[in-house]
């Protein structure tokens, strides 16, 4: 199992502009309300992340693929129970709140301000029951077992916070586990990533869909997140950016269908294709793009 020391990315640090950005929805799960947003966010982000802080008392440390979520959010941890940080979860067994784990949400792709929420959940230590794998799909089950082979604890929230930009909120334990975390939040960073590496012409085209006011002085448009109910495009100019949703018709729920919500989204771009891309500003300097050398049906990105 994997332990470094802690310390977490620096905060983001926009100009006016990026302060000021302007979203045509909000970020994440635009269909959700806002009293449940926070708890999808929080569940979201602990199903995606690939790390995340333990602390216990003065003590903290980082652990690296060495967790997962269970569908009611429990959240297990994989711990040596022989290794000091074991120690430290087994002295804390039981006591209600003795356990911290944080989370910080990063924009899987690279631009500047980065982080996209952090999300604190306070809670308390038990061994892990190998019972509750009657409660778990197929998935949860795989990712358990992907686990180090160590010790199992399971950590029940007692409460859990979230900052997502200048919004702070509390999200009770009954919301978050009543919430279940946005259907592509474990895929969104490979489908942005290979959409900002191979398929401009997508973006190029998606861009059209921005209001021109919003792009003028943009020197590129960068997809930022995706989610079931729309994709968010950044447009980075010198002095800042802002950040634009362009919601699907239909909520995606599965990676499969993401293909057909981003097909709808070009659809309704192409009579914007004559309009001059944001991105043409830049072409002069910018590398050229990479060739998707995916079979289409793997690839799932549709074709412009």
């Amino acid at each position: 199992m994997a332990f470094h020391p802690g310390g977490w990315p620096a905060g983001p640090t926009g100009s006016a502009l990026a302060n000021e950005a302007i979203s045509e929805a909000p970020l994440t799960g635009s269909r959700v309300l806002l009293t449940d947003h926070h708890a999808v966010l929080a569940r979201s982000a602990l199903s995606a992340a690939v790390s995340l802080q333990l602390r216990l008392g003065d003590a903290a440390v980082d652990l690296i693929e060495s967790h997962a979520v269970l569908p009611d959010g429990t959240v297990i941890l994989a711990v040596d129970a022989m290794s000091p940080t074991g120690g430290l979860l087994v002295a804390a067994r039981g006591r209600s709140g003795e356990v911290q784990l944080d989370v910080t949400q990063l924009v899987p792709v690279a631009v500047r301000s980065r982080v996209r929420a952090r999300v604190r959940v306070t809670g308390t230590a038990h061994r892990f029951d190998p019972a509750s794998l009657e409660l778990c799909d197929g998935d949860t089950v795989m990712s358990l077992l992907n686990l180090p082979p160590v010790a199992l604890w399971a950590i029940d929230p007692v409460e859990v916070a979230v900052t997502s930009g200048y919004d702070d909120a509390m999200v009770s334990a009954s919301a978050y586990r009543a919430t279940r975390p946005d259907p592509l939040a474990t895929l969104e960073s490979t489908h942005l990533q290979h959409l900002a590496q191979y398929h401009q012409d997508v973006i190029d085209q998606l861009a059209t869909l921005v209001s021109p006011t919003l792009t003028a002085k943009a020197t590129r448009v960068v997809p930022v997140a995706v989610d079931a109910d729309g994709v968010v495009l950044r447009a980075e100019a010198p002095d800042g950016h802002v950040d634009v949703r362009l919601p699907f018709a239909c909520r995606v729920t599965s990676g499969a269908s993401l293909a057909e919500g981003l097909r709808t989204l070009l659809a309704k771009a192409a009579p914007h294709r004559s309009v001059r891309s944001p991105r043409s500003t830049a072409d002069a300097v910018a590398p050229p793009a990479l060739a998707c050398d995916l079979p289409a049906t793997t690839c799932g990105i549709p074709s412009v």
